[in-house]
């Protein structure tokens, strides 16, 4: 588990609670059950007109990333790779097959499959530089739902406002009803601004930098691959690979 992630969410909530409580108001005044449909589910109905299901979908399970996100290594991997290189010069390409079977991350092993099938270079790159484009660009596109939450939910925010200013005009006769309604009022401008600088931006923007640094592990497993099928020598494959991590 990611405990700065975890730390800055909670952190985040409890700044606005207390902030609330200094400035002289209740935690109870925070509770507005029409701002919270207005801000919340209104932000919710933007996004589906805007995004297919699966796109939504695999944005909801990217939220795991957040607070447990996968382990980049650098080191640990082009390790892994001279090591293939080693067996390779050793025992040939079909040596790798035990490696196959025991690897966990589909890319990495279809990677080692196309190298024990006596594929080229060139086709190797070819492929795995597909399946690479096209994974980034699903993960962008999830990371992309919440960078687009924080754009919608501060204009929900002030619609909200607005519609709650508009409740408090009709009651100006009774001004014992103004000063909780204005203030009910600003409560989804609080809910809108808050869900967009708080935690929607700030996700999407944690997504982004861990999709570019899985994107840069697969760069290295493909150029690694690359050079063992080019019957490069170990030493030369980790000194090249090398210039990735600095």
């Amino acid at each position: 588990m990611d405990l700065v992630s975890i730390i800055g969410t909670i952190l985040g909530i409890v700044v606005i609670v207390v902030g609330t409580v200094l400035k002289g108001s209740t935690v109870g005044a925070l509770w507005n059950p029409a701002a919270f449909v207005i801000v919340f589910f209104g932000t919710a109905a933007a996004l589906l007109v805007q995004n297919q299901g699966k796109v939504l979908k695999h944005a909801l399970s990217m939220i795991s990333m957040i607070y447990k996100p996968p382990q980049h290594q650098p080191d640990d991997l082009i390790s892994r790779i001279v090591g293939w290189s080693e067996i390779t010069r050793r025992q040939g390409l079909l040596g790798l097959e035990p490696q196959i079977e025991t690897e966990s991350d589909p890319f990495i092993g279809k990677g080692l499959q196309l190298l024990v099938d006596g594929g080229e270079p060139e086709a190797i790159r070819s492929v795995l530089e597909v399946d690479l484009e096209t994974r980034e660009a699903i993960d962008l596109a999830g990371a992309k739902v919440y960078e687009n939450a924080g754009i919608y939910s501060p204009t929900l925010g002030i619609i909200g406002a607005v519609m709650g200013l508009m409740a408090v005009m009709q009651n100006l006769a009774d001004p014992s009803k103004l000063g909780h309604g204005i203030a009910a009022a600003f409560v989804a401008t609080i809910y809108g601004v808050a869900l967009a600088n708080m935690f929607m931006l700030p996700m999407a923007a944690r997504l982004k930098g861990l999709i570019g640094k899985q994107t840069r592990m697969r760069e290295i497993l493909i150029e690694g691959l690359v050079s063992i099928a080019q019957g490069d020598n170990p030493r030369q494959i980790e000194a090249r690979l090398q210039g990735y991590v600095a």
